[in-house]
């Protein structure tokens, strides 16, 4: 079997997101930081929010940091919640303790990476949400630089799917 380089999954639905969220939850660990990118209302809180609850994290208790730009999570790892929709310039993030949170102890999840500007990491599993339909989507998964192929091949050797 070939390896490929981007994972495509569907979603229909707003559980199929959240669903998958939460399959990737096993696979995470301490400071991994995954890049969320996506127009308004594609998923990327949705899928937060599943792999929150797999983390032991209630769905509930998960929301959009989009005024606060980031929310911490107690779970089974910490996790740092980015929304950086609302950043104005790049150097608001280090006033957040970015390495801090980013590069932590626990999973780093950024909604709209693309304005850490200067500060993009330079490793990370990129996940991308395409709108197709109304609640369909398409969700690509790959990786950007080294440190998360392990993770990416357990997801493909996995046959990690929508549910």
């Amino acid at each position: 079997m070939s390896k490929k380089t981007v994972l495509t999954f569907r979603s229909n639905n707003s559980r199929a997101t959240m669903n998958l969220g939460r399959s990737f939850a096993a696979y995470m660990r301490a400071a991994t930081i995954v890049c969320l990118f996506g127009d308004l209302g594609s998923g990327k809180t949705t899928f937060v929010k599943g792999l929150a609850k797999g983390l032991k994290i209630p769905a509930n208790k998960v929301h959009s940091p989009s005024f606060t730009l980031m929310n911490v999570y107690q779970g089974k790892l910490p996790v740092y919640h980015l929304d950086l929709y609302r950043l104005e310039d790049p150097q608001q993030v280090m006033g957040l303790g970015y390495e801090e949170f980013v590069f932590g102890e626990g999973v780093a999840l950024v909604e709209w990476p693309e304005r850490f500007g200067p500060f993009m990491p330079t490793d990370y599993i990129k996940i991308e949400f395409k709108h197709v339909a109304r609640d369909r989507r398409r969700i690509f998964v790959s990786i950007v630089g080294k440190s998360y192929q392990d993770f990416f091949n357990h997801i493909q050797e996995d046959k990690v799917e929508l549910k």
